[in-house]
C-alpha cells in the first residue's frame, strides 16, 4: 500500500484529523492550508506540511513512516532546518512523525543526537496501531486507523466507515470524496475483491462514480486513442471480467454493443 499518496489525500481532504491527531480543535484547519513544500538547495520535497496563513503561527510538518529507516529522524529535522533556512529563520514549527508501530521507530541509541528535540512540545511521534477507536472518535482518525486494521476486522470496519460517509454526507462531491479514499484503501489492503465485493460495499449507484470504475473507463478511451476506439476498449474487457462485470454492464460502462464485447468474453473462456 503506497501510505504517503493515501495520508496525503487524508489531510487534503480531512485537514481536521491532523490537528485532531494532536489535540488540538479542528477549526484550526481554518488557519491553514496543506501542501507540499520543495528544498531549492536539495531539490528534496517534504509533501506533508501545514502553511499557516498567519506567521505567527507554527508551521506544521509531517512525515509518515511504514518502514524501518534508522536516519528518519535524521532526515525529517535537515529537511525542517533547511527549510527554515531557506525562507524565515525565526518561523515556529512543529513536526509530527506518523509510525506504523512503536517497532520500527529508531532505536534509543539511534535517536540519541536528536532525543532532546523528541523530548520537547514541538515533535510528537503517533503510532497507528496504538490509536483507540470509539464510536466518538472523528472521521478522519478512524480512516487513518483502518490502514492498519488487521485483515479479519478489516472488512467489517470498512463497511461500517462505508455506511458512516453515505448517511453523513448528503452533498454527493463531498461523499464521493471520501467514497474514493476509502475505496483506494480497500483496494490496496484486498487486492483481490472482486466487482460484486465492491458493489456489496459501496453499493451499486456509488461505485459506478468512484474513481476505480472511472479510471477503467478513461483506460479504455486511451486505449482506444493509440489502437482504435473499439480494439482499444476491447482491451478493458478482461479486467472488467475478472472483477466480475457482466458483459452486458461491460457494454454499458465501454459504450459498446452487447455483441462487440460478447465475442473477447467468450475468447477468454
Amino acid at each position: 500500500m503506497k501510505t504517503d499518496h493515501i495520508f496525503y489525500r487524508i489531510f487534503k481532504d480531512l485537514p481536521q484529523t491532523f490537528f485532531e491527531l494532536w489535540s488540538e480543535s479542528p477549526e484550526q484547519t481554518n488557519h491553514y492550508r496543506f501542501d507540499s513544500v520543495e528544498l531549492k538547495q536539495t531539490a528534496f520535497r517534504i509533501d506533508g506540511v501545514f502553511l499557516p496563513n498567519n506567521p505567527d503561527r507554527p508551521i506544521y510538518f509531517t512525515e509518515v513512516q511504514f518502514q524501518k529507516d534508522p536516519s528518519i529522524y535524521l532526515r525529517l529535522f535537515s529537511e525542517i532546518f533547511t527549510y527554515l533556512r531557506e525562507n524565515q529563520p525565526d518561523l515556529r514549527w512543529r513536526a509530527t512523525i506518523i509510525f506504523k508501530s512503536r517497532s520500527i521507530e529508531p532505536n534509543a541509541r539511534q535517536r540519541e543526537s536528536v532525543q532532546p528535540l523528541l523530548d520537547s512540545d514541538l515533535v510528537r511521534c503517533i503510532y497507528l496501531n496504538e490509536l483507540e477507536v470509539s464510536d466518538t472518535t472523528p472521521l478522519g482518525i478512524k480512516i487513518i486507523q483502518l490502514i492498519v486494521v488487521k485483515k479479519k476486522q478489516f472488512l467489517e470496519r470498512a463497511k461500517e466507515l462505508i455506511e458512516q460517509v453515505q448517511q453523513q454526507f448528503t452533498e454527493e462531491s463531498a461523499r464521493l470524496q471520501l467514497l474514493n479514499l476509502l475505496e483506494t484503501i480497500v483496494v490496496a489492503k484486498l487486492p483481490q475483491m472482486s466487482r460484486q465485493e465492491l458493489e456489496d460495499m459501496f453499493g451499486v449507484d456509488d461505485l459506478k462514480k468512484t474513481r476505480f470504475a472511472q479510471e477503467l473507463i478513461a483506460e479504455g478511451k486511451i486505449e482506444g486513442k493509440i489502437e482504435g476506439i473499439t480494439e482499444g476498449k476491447l482491451q478493458t474487457v478482461p479486467r472488467l471480467v475478472a472483477k466480475g462485470f457482466s458483459v452486458e454492464e461491460i457494454a454499458d460502462i465501454l459504450q459498446l454493443d452487447v455483441e462487440q464485447v460478447r465475442p473477447t468474453i467468450i475468447d477468454l473462456n
